[in-house]
């Protein structure tokens, strides 16, 4: 089937944030999981970052232990709140201490310290709310650990949303990665890919549209944001030959969404759709399902590649791998994607503020 290209010159109204946040508050970044390679991350980012002020951050963490995991390279400052980020940054790494109850070997996970992680992410949701920080980064967690604490949230993402919702708001959290100029939204997250198609419908795909274009628009400055789709199945279903659910589920999703004054073009055969000659042609893509949008992302930047959620009310932002716990500890962490999840919440914190 031959991708549609749909348009329309109604204009998408823009969203203003309710939260008072501060012109200059520094980022928070949350220590995720302790034994993985947060702390030897979180301490080459900050070497990397400390002589440009616009991404200044500090941790909310276990100062003692970061110390301990950076052995002396890295200068480490304990700070009484957020609003002394700023004077310590350029000299050492600020942080906001909490005490952990234990102190893992890099490597090793101690069960003790979950309740802690999920404590230091309810806590920077609460200083987004007011205002004492304009953006959070999340250090990679171990979700088998939170579980045994009795977290009961697929990762970061919903958790966020949940905390969101706590406070009142309606949300509809959109995960989008981004590498270099790729930004890429999976519509299916985290189920099996046997259950994609009886997952896949055209209001999940026309919410998460309308959260990235709002989001597009707000922290990328993108007044009209070109938004493309992949198709579920090879050659987006050839007209139902390969599969309908491109024609029956995707098609009439994009022409609502025409209707509504969003630009948007699909489905696209996902095999030649992130090459760079396709990507000049859309600012963000939409794909169905998990491995469809992380694949190329990752292939295009596997070690600076940032996920970022839309849809918050808040700005969070995190690199796009995991714990690392069989590196942890070793020197071989790689802070880069860290560094350009901390670099992209500045640009958008400032996208923000208008």
């Amino acid at each position: 089937m031959r991708a549609v290209k749909f348009t329309s010159n109604i204009a998408i109204p823009a969203i203003h944030s309710s939260r008072a946040v501060a012109e200059f508050a520094p980022i928070v970044l949350t220590p995720g999981e302790p034994a993985g390679i947060a702390p030897e991350i979180t301490g080459l980012a900050w070497h990397s970052l400390k002589d440009k002020p616009r991404c200044r951050f500090f941790l909310l963490g276990d100062a003692d232990y970061w110390r301990e995991r950076n052995s002396s390279i890295i200068p480490i400052q304990r700070i009484r709140n957020a609003s002394e980020a700023d004077a310590v940054f350029v000299n050492a790494l600020p942080i906001l201490h909490r005490p952990l109850i234990a102190h893992p070997l890099a490597g090793k996970i101690d069960p003790a310290t979950a309740p802690q992680v999920i404590a230091a992410i309810q806590e920077a949701v609460s200083l987004a709310f007011d205002g004492e920080v304009s953006a959070i980064v999340t250090n990679p967690i171990q979700k088998d650990a939170l579980y045994a604490a009795g977290f009961q949230h697929q990762g970061h993402t919903d958790y966020l949303a949940h905390l969101a919702r706590g406070r009142g708001h309606d949300v509809h959290e959109v995960m989008m990665l981004v590498a270099k100029d790729l930004r890429a939204i999976p519509v299916t997250v985290h189920i099996p890919l046997a259950k994609v198609p009886a997952t896949l419908n055209a209001e999940a795909i026309m919410i998460q549209a309308r959260v990235a274009a709002r989001g597009l628009t707000r922290y990328f400055g993108i007044a009209r944001p070109r938004l493309a789709f992949t198709g579920l199945n090879p050659h987006a279903g050839e007209n139902g030959t390969l599969g309908t659910e491109d024609r029956d589920i995707i098609v009439p999703a994009l022409r609502q969404l025409a209707a509504e004054g969003l630009l948007v073009s699909g489905p696209l055969p996902a095999d030649t759709a992130f090459h760079a000659e396709a990507r000049n042609q859309y600012d963000a893509i939409l794909c169905m399902y998990h491995d469809q949008a992380l694949i190329p992302v990752k292939a295009l930047d596997f070690h600076g590649g940032v996920n970022v959620s839309l849809g918050l009310p808040f700005i969070r932002t995190s690199p796009d791998h995991g714990t690392a716990l069989n590196i942890a500890g070793t020197g071989a962490a790689n802070p880069q994607s860290l560094i350009a999840a901390i670099s992209l919440a500045a640009e958008m914190a400032r996208a923000d503020r208008g």
